[in-house]
């Protein structure tokens, strides 16, 4: 009992609580605002749906640009002090929305906050990375991810109250903004020693190396990884569609008014409670058979969702893709770490972010799209169809890939 007492000691050090409440802070202001995004476009602006579409789409895709950058940056500066630089100007943008007061503002204020958001995320994914154990690391990541979890618990459901009881949007964007203060303070306390990464260039910077080293495409995306990249991109694509117009879908189809906060509370409780459990055979590395689990149960949750269009079905799916994400995302996050070196952990957690951020932006942008000419119901059947198709990658070519290309730590 004590030797796991000390074993728990060490995973939970108060640098890696430091990241995890600053990843929470992330995700809590993120998705305070997300699902009331596009009633906020509809109701003040008079945007259409493919114009939400658009607008909401942008932030995902500048995100997507900036990651790979970020992952360079991380691998090559002192990590603290680069993710410092990004929760200060993600904190700025939220005060952005409190100026914007029209549609092509808004649009331009929210599509440049995906960068900063973006490389954040890298940054602090790759410094929780940093502070633990090796021996945990498998672990770790998996609890690490119960931070954003309870972010996407906590935020859907606490931001639609505010508005059902207030229906005053600029008071959840100034709730945001506060929110993304005490982040960045939180990140600033992180006592963290390393003052430059293991990377060549940051190594060659500090020794007096003779070379700076050649820039490539690894430098910016783990072209090991392509295959795993490939398939969140699909998972990223059927989030990208559910999320943003879960909400509309529901009042429109379901009459269901006030049910998406407790859709994103049973959701998230699945993917707490899939990560509890999935965390023993993450920590006996069985990272495949994790996923292999995830993708099953989630592609379940996402057919159910559209094939089944009542109360039951609605909050079925909650619990199934809960529970699936909950078993994926910590499975493929390890598993592109596990075929990274030790001097690409930043430039890996950027390509699985980079391909949830290009997937979630085809699926924002083309669901609107769809939705517009077509409807809600086809925008939610393509979802599932490119979740089934996620199922068939991830069988016949991630496994097995995976298994062939591990890097020997």
């Amino acid at each position: 009992m004590l030797n796991w007492i000390g074993i728990m000691e060490k995973l939970w050090n108060a640098n890696y609580n430091k990241v995890m409440f600053t990843n929470f802070t992330l995700f809590l202001s993120l998705y305070l605002l997300t699902p009331l995004l596009p009633l906020y476009l509809s109701e003040t602006f008079g945007a259409t749906k493919e114009t939400i579409g658009l607008v909401l789409s942008g932030y995902t895709m500048v995100a997507l640009m900036t990651r790979p950058f970020s992952g360079f940056m991380v691998d090559s500066f002192p990590r603290k002090k680069v993710l410092l630089l990004c929760l200060l100007i993600n904190f700025l943008f939220f005060g952005g929305y409190l100026l914007a007061e029209s549609l092509l503002l808004f649009a331009v204020v929210r599509t440049l906050h995906g960068g900063p958001f973006g490389a954040a995320t890298v940054a602090n994914s790759t410094m929780a990375i940093d502070v633990l154990p090796s021996s945990r690391r498998n672990e770790g990541i998996g609890y690490y991810g119960l931070s954003n979890n309870l972010a996407s618990a906590i935020a859907p459901m606490l931001g639609i109250f505010i508005y059902d009881n207030t229906h005053n949007f600029y008071l959840l964007f100034w709730i945001a903004f506060g929110i993304a203060a005490i982040g960045l303070l939180s990140s600033y306390c992180i006592n963290y020693s390393k003052e430059v990464t293991t990377s060549t260039i940051a190594s060659d910077r500090k020794t007096g190396g003779l070379q700076t080293p050649r820039v490539s495409l690894d430098r910016f995306f783990l072209t090991r990884g392509w295959f795993l990249a490939l398939n969140v991109c699909f998972f990223g694509f059927c989030w990208g569609v559910l999320s943003n117009y879960l909400a509309i879908y529901g009042k429109e189809k379901l009459g269901i008014t006030s049910g998406t906060g407790t859709y994103f509370l049973i959701l998230s409780i699945g993917l707490i409670v899939s990560r509890l459990i999935g965390n023993r055979s993450l920590r006996e590395g069985k990272l495949t058979q994790n996923a292999t689990i995830g993708v099953v149960l989630s592609t379940l949750g996402y057919v159910i969702f559209i094939a089944w269009p009542s109360m039951v079905g609605y909050y079925a799916s909650a619990v199934l893709i809960g529970l699936g994400n909950g078993h994926i995302w910590p499975a493929f996050q390890n598993m592109i770490i596990s075929i990274a070196k030790k001097n690409e952990r930043g430039t890996a957690n950027s390509t699985i972010l980079t391909s949830w951020d290009l997937g979630m932006g085809l699926g924002i942008l083309l669901g609107g799209s769809v939705a517009e000419f077509f409807s809600y119901d086809a925008s939610f059947w393509m979802m599932a169809l490119a979740h089934l198709m996620a199922l068939g990658v991830f069988c016949f070519v991630v496994r097995g890939n995976f298994e062939r290309l591990k890097v020997s730590k």
